[in-house]
């Protein structure tokens, strides 16, 4: 179904309606529909990343700033080659070369930034509310592309496009996520994967279960829908669907867990352990993996099962999807517009 078969169907509002937000900062502030719209609006580039010219002029002209923070390889290169498959003048700004190492505030670099007349920026920060500040600075759509502790929403987002690929490649009667048990085990705590995870898979009415230890779970996780569990064999037990995390070592100050070694013990995803969950359950991890600590070789490689590579290839739709849609007002092309109605 295309977004404006979705759009005449009621599945969200008719052209620029269905996706209203200048930015994407979060997940938590978008309607369910309007995560089912960048969901949608992706599938386009999925099949133009598995044909042999990968190459659309969507964001001909346009100048997008990656500006990274923090250290990244999947999401500063899945964001680099998104925009260059769009056609657009791609350049990465690292903080390690950047003038906040020789002093500058956050707000001097977005008034820099926003002096550049960038169409669009991605930002990863290390601190939580950094990438909104940043926004408000700036004349340009911002994509969140990581901050502290608060919100990943690419991840989220690509995260849920994996998923309903191959939810539909087992059953072409699909209906999304509706009635899906999915475990998130790792660091809860200091991990906005998680964070952004549960807001999206829960919008789209998958059931939520998180397990951490008692020192990597937030306190009241439960406020945010979901079921929160200590005991990882329990957790496990007839999930559909097992996303397992890194420990977030460079965002922990003090001793959260005994040992790499005890931590696999509880909480590592081992082949045995994972035979807990359901019978053709999927796995996913959002990388970099830790093998041997929290999921095993023998999983996190499982053909038919393991999700992880698959996450990857959808990262670049995904935010292909997101930076298309939040330029159009810039070029001025409505909201219904797709792929073969610009000649890509």
């Amino acid at each position: 179904m295309t977004a404006a078969q979705s759009s005449a169907s009621g599945r969200y509002p008719a052209g620029g309606d269905a996706f209203p937000h200048r930015s994407l900062l979060g997940i938590a502030p978008l309607q369910t529909h309007e995560i089912l719209y960048l969901l949608d609006e992706a599938e386009q580039w999925v099949e133009l990343n598995r044909r042999s010219a990968k190459h659309a002029e969507a964001l001909a002209g346009l100048t997008i700033i990656n500006a990274f923070f923090e250290n990244s390889t999947r999401t500063l290169l899945s964001f680099e080659i998104a925009g260059k498959r769009l056609g657009a003048d791609v350049v990465n700004m690292h903080a390690a070369t950047s003038s906040i190492k020789k002093g500058e505030t956050l707000i001097d670099t977005a008034f820099t930034l926003n002096a550049m007349r960038a169409d669009g920026i991605v930002i990863r920060h290390g601190s939580s509310g950094a990438v909104a500040l940043i926004a408000d600075k700036v004349d340009c759509p911002v994509l969140n592309a990581g901050d502290g502790q608060h919100e990943h929403p690419t991840q989220a987002l690509l995260d849920a496009l994996t998923l309903r690929h191959a939810l539909r490649e087992r059953s072409q009667d699909c209906q999304d996520f509706n009635g899906l048990t999915v475990t998130i085990c790792g660091d809860i705590l200091h991990s906005r994967v998680a964070r952004s995870n549960i807001l999206c898979l829960t919008a789209l009415g998958a059931r939520v279960r998180v397990c951490a230890p008692p020192a990597l779970m937030p306190d009241a996780v439960e406020a945010m829908g979901v079921t929160a569990f200590h005991d990882f064999d329990a957790a496990l037990a007839g999930a559909d669907v097992v996303m397992m995390l890194r420990l977030q070592n460079e965002r922990m100050e003090g001793q959260f867990i005994p040992s790499p070694r005890e931590y696999r013990h509880l909480y590592g995803l081992t082949g045995s352990r994972f035979r807990r969950a359901a019978r053709d359950a999927l796995v996913m991890h959002p990388g970099p993996m830790n093998r041997g600590v929290e999921i095993d070789s023998e999983v996190a490689d499982l053909a038919g099962t393991s999700l992880i590579t698959r996450q990857v290839e959808m990262g670049v739709a995904i935010r292909m999807a997101c930076l298309d849609v939040l330029t159009r007002r810039t070029r001025g092309v409505p909201g219904w517009a797709r792929l073969a109605e610009r000649g890509a």
